[in-house]
This record gives structure tokens, C-alpha cells and sequence, in this order.
């Protein structure tokens, strides 16, 4: 029998339809936590899609002694109330996608919450996500940080694998998006975007995606 390897991820905000393709294919998923917090990657921010194209929305994070920090000790910032903007990012983008209206009062109880933590605010909110498109997939969180040749047969090291500012090199499955006849269909947005556009169905998107 061939075992599925485990994979070892970065902390993501609503991570990307590819990031999230790997945990379709994974029963057991680890997400880094005790690595160095890492600027303008996933980890604090995410990629909608609006009637302009895709947009970036980022998470203030608190100022931290020295030039490096683990990421489960970075505390989110409540600079430029973008709990609100987000929110408003959010509604605009999705207000008319099927599902949204389903959805949308759960999700946004997660940016009135008050978490201070971004990992654990990523995770609570990657959790939640997993849950809503019946995505069965055991993810837990490392509690201490190892090489790559340090890890333990069977892993993989993915924690570097996706990053906003690099093109996948994935084929990806297209699905619908509400601005699709307008801007063309946009490929590995967050994992928002996946669930207001197709619901339960987002299962059956990232089995597609999974073949491909």
C-alpha cells in the first residue's frame, strides 16, 4: 500500500486553492508554527477575486522586538481597522455569489472575534473552512520547528512552496467565479473564494484539481 505523504505547510490566511488541494490529498497535515515569521507571504495575507481582478487583503500585525519572531507569537494589529475593510472586501467581492448569504455570518464572526494571534486566527479560520466543504483532513500544528532533513520519513516540506509574489505552476480547475464574464476566470484564489462561489461543491473542484 502507498503511504500519502504528510505535508508540512506554512500558516496561511484563507490560503490559495493549491495550498488547500494538498490537504484534499492528505489525511494527516501539519502547519508550521514555530518557524520565523516571514513578510508578505500567505501567512498574513490573501488573494480575492473582484470586478477588477484579483486583490490582495492583508493583516496588520504588531510591531516585534529584533529582526525576527516566531509566527506563533505574531499578534495581529488592529491598524487601519481592517477587520472592517476586510469585511467590506469580502462582502463586495462575494454579496452576489451563490453561497455567500449561507456562509457569511459565520465567517465574519471570526473578524469580530477579537484574536490577537494570527496563527491561531489562521488556523480557527482553516479549520472552519475544512468543516463547511466536508473536507476530512486531520491538521495539526508542530510543536517545535525542524530541519527539512531533520523531518521525519514520510513528510514533505511544503512551508515554502506557495508564496503570493511566485505563479504556481499548477493546472487549475475552472470553476465558477462571479466576475468570470468580466475579468476572465481568475486561478488560485484564496479558499474563500472557492467556498462563496461553489458551496458544497468545492469538494468535487478540488478532487478536479487533485487529477490535474
Amino acid at each position: 500500500m502507498i503511504q500519502t505523504p504528510i505535508p508540512l505547510l506554512s500558516s496561511a490566511y484563507l490560503p490559495p486553492v493549491e495550498y488547500v488541494a494538498v490537504l484534499f490529498r492528505s489525511p494527516v497535515a501539519y502547519i508550521e508554527v514555530q518557524d520565523h515569521y516571514v513578510k508578505q507571504t500567505y501567512r498574513n495575507r490573501c488573494v480575492i477575486a473582484t470586478d477588477s481582478g484579483a486583490q490582495a487583503l492583508t493583516i496588520p500585525i504588531e510591531k516585534y522586538e529584533g529582526n525576527k519572531c516566531k509566527m506563533i507569537d505574531i499578534e495581529i494589529s488592529e491598524h487601519g481597522n481592517w477587520r472592517h475593510v476586510h469585511r467590506q472586501a469580502f462582502l463586495s467581492a462575494y454579496k452576489q455569489s451563490p453561497f455567500f448569504e449561507y456562509y457569511a455570518d459565520e465567517f465574519f464572526s471570526f473578524f469580530t472575534s477579537g484574536e490577537k494571534h494570527l496563527a491561531t486566527f489562521n488556523m480557527e479560520l482553516l479549520h472552519w473552512v475544512c468543516k463547511q466543504i466536508d473536507l476530512e483532513v486531520d491538521i495539526r500544528t508542530t510543536d517545535s520547528y525542524l530541519k527539512t532533513e531533520e523531518l521525519p520519513t514520510g513528510w514533505v516540506d511544503l512551508r515554502e512552496a506557495f508564496h503570493p509574489k511566485r505563479s504556481s505552476a499548477m493546472s487549475f480547475y475552472p470553476y465558477y467565479q462571479v466576475f468570470r464574464d468580466r475579468c476572465g476566470f481568475l486561478p488560485n484564489m484564496s479558499v474563500a473564494d472557492l467556498l462563496f462561489c461553489m458551496g458544497p461543491e468545492a469538494l468535487l473542484v478540488l478532487r478536479e484539481q487533485s487529477l490535474r
